[in-house]
């Protein structure tokens, strides 16, 4: 299988992770104004599936390091396959989530508020595991991201109140997705063995833990999107035929938002070799910056905003920014 192979490549990937993972949403905002996250939702997953089945019989399945996916998956123990399912399971719970605070707050604000948390607790969560890199830079990027999250919690509230909005459904469901997306990643990374050029026996390749993990969330969104679908958040509710009933590029929009957030996942995943889970789910939840940047600049979730908040918007960028940093630093 591929695996990567020095620092500054995983580094590299980390970047990837950070565009895919900051730029997928897009695909939402692309997708008919009237066609419903839910909807849009189900064609996101499949994305998913589909791309990390292709990366594991390509990528997962050649060259000499590691096992192949198939020999891979055949020999996997089922507490390991358990971990990366769990895994997806979390991972979709705070997604939809998250795609809810999408639609009802935009991305410039859903993306710091939740991903922002995700990264807080994720880097915590995965240094406590595996205790890769300076602590103290590691740490004080992450306080910065802390400091990053609020001033950007701060912009909205203005534009709220300058707009006569109410901030609280879109700003607590970030949050909550953000608690939750915190664990995901743990999961999937304790199901691999360490190091991938040197596989153990009942563990699992990067591949074939990414495969699984679709797999958790695949299932679990025939409960938590079906629920969704009958009690959603807002508007009205929706069905399996409004589904079949949406045109090809809404389903094409889906499917690749999912392919998308896919390539985010494996690339992150195959850096943490290298980088330490930690340091690879960190620098990839700069995902945040590149989601408030297509927020603030190319969908214009911040028109009309009152004097001052284009000024936060700029510190809580630049903060974010050096926060990062400190955390690439910190291997």
């Amino acid at each position: 299988m591929f695996i990567i192979e020095s620092y500054p490549i995983a580094v590299f990937f980390c970047i990837i992770t950070m565009l895919a993972w900051g730029s997928w949403a897009n695909t939402q905002k692309l997708a008919a104004p009237d066609w419903r996250f839910e909807l849009f939702y189900w064609d996101y997953v499949f994305g998913i599936v589909v791309f990390s089945l292709f990366l594991a019989l390509t990528a997962g399945s050649s060259g000499d390091a590691g096992r192949p996916f198939l020999e891979d998956l055949s020999q996997a123990s089922s507490e390991n396959l358990g971990s990366a399912f769990l895994g997806g399971i979390l991972f979709n719970a705070a997604n939809i989530l998250l795609v809810a605070a999408i639609t009802i707050a935009g991305m410039s604000v859903a993306f710091p508020v939740g991903i922002g948390l995700a990264l807080v607790i994720g880097v915590v969560v995965n240094y406590l595991d595996i205790p890769v890199g300076n602590p103290t830079m590691l740490f004080g990027g992450v306080g910065l991201i802390v400091i990053a999250m609020l001033l950007n919690a701060n912009a909205y509230k203005k534009l709220s109140v300058s707009q006569d909005k109410v901030p609280t459904k879109g700003l607590v469901l970030a949050i909550i997705a953000g608690f939750l997306m915190g664990f995901f990643y743990k999961y999937v990374a304790n199901s691999m063995f360490p190091e991938f050029t040197n596989p153990i026996a009942g563990k699992l390749s990067p591949y074939t833990a990414v495969f699984i993990f679709a797999i958790g969330i695949l299932a679990s969104n025939f409960i938590f999107n079906t629920v969704l679908m009958k009690k959603p958040f807002e508007g009205k509710p929706v069905s399996f035929k409004d589904y079949f009933a949406g045109g090809s590029k809404n389903h094409l929009m889906g499917f690749l938002g999912g392919a998308i957030w896919c390539v985010g996942m494996s690339f992150s995943i195959l850096a943490s070799d290298k980088a330490g889970p930690a340091i690879s789910y960190g620098l990839g939840q700069g995902a945040t910056v590149v989601a408030a940047l297509w927020g603030i600049f190319v969908w214009k979730e911040f028109k009309g905003a009152p004097k001052g908040v284009p000024t936060l918007l700029n510190i809580m960028l630049l903060v974010y920014i050096i926060g990062l940093s400190l955390i690439v630093m910190a291997r």
